[in-house]
């Protein structure tokens, strides 16, 4: 598989989102920039399944759910 090339973006946040980022990081044991590629992941499913008609939700019933989005968290 051919090594992708990436590119160096700098973004500037609130002190309030710099924290949440810095929580999320140490309680999933991360870091900041997975934190930030696994949210825009899953914005890119919420907006491909808006796209076809489908709506994001939460359940407490695993059994209700027509797709599951593993690899997070």
């Amino acid at each position: 598989m051919a090594h992708e090339k990436k590119e160096r973006m700098n973004l500037q946040v609130s002190p309030e989102l710099s924290k949440l980022l810095n929580g999320i990081a140490d309680e999933t044991g991360s870091n900041r920039t997975e934190v930030i590629r696994q949210a825009l992941a899953l914005m890119k499913v919420a907006h491909d399944a808006k796209r076809r008609g489908k709506h994001i939700g939460l359940t407490s019933d695993p059994s209700k759910l027509e797709t599951e989005i593993v690899g997070l968290l």
